[in-house]
């Protein structure tokens, strides 16, 4: 049985962080942005945000660097009930150096698994987060 390619490990204290979000308890939408070390090879925390809509997550995220999220928003069902999911958001803009591109894509195997994540995201353009994309029952979806 053959592993996945590891580009990048997960900083001790990141994988700390994303396991309390996991959990958290507040019910305000919020995110944690996270990049690549290139000298250390280490996926690390690029910034946290409470109170973030996906209008506001779109602006901070960089034009041509990939970056990941994971997003915990609201959902209001149908049928009246509330949840709050977690979405892994994997942002590779057009544009982006080939070198990036693939140590990012090279790592978020690892991320994902780490963070125990099932509803990913992958997003290509800039203006590719909505909240229609984060309450798409399909996920795994390209952007």
């Amino acid at each position: 049985m053959s592993e996945s390619l590891v580009v990048c490990d997960v900083a001790e204290d990141l994988v700390e962080k994303l396991r309390k979000f996991r959990f958290r308890k507040e019910t305000n939408n919020a995110a944690i942005i996270m990049k690549i070390d290139k000298d250390k090879q280490l996926v690390v925390l690029e910034e946290e945000h409470e109170g973030i809509s996906p209008d506001e997550l779109k602006d901070e995220l960089p034009e041509r660097q990939p970056r990941f999220i994971v997003y915990s928003y609201k959902y209001q069902h149908d049928d009246g009930r509330v949840s709050y999911p977690l979405c892994f958001i994997f942002s590779s803009p057009v544009g982006c150096k080939p070198e990036q591109q693939m140590m990012y894509a090279g790592s978020k195997n690892k991320l994902v698994q780490t963070a125990e994540l099932t509803k990913q995201l992958t997003v290509l353009k800039r203006l590719g987060i909505t909240q229609m994309s984060c309450n798409d029952s399909k996920w795994s979806g390209i952007v």
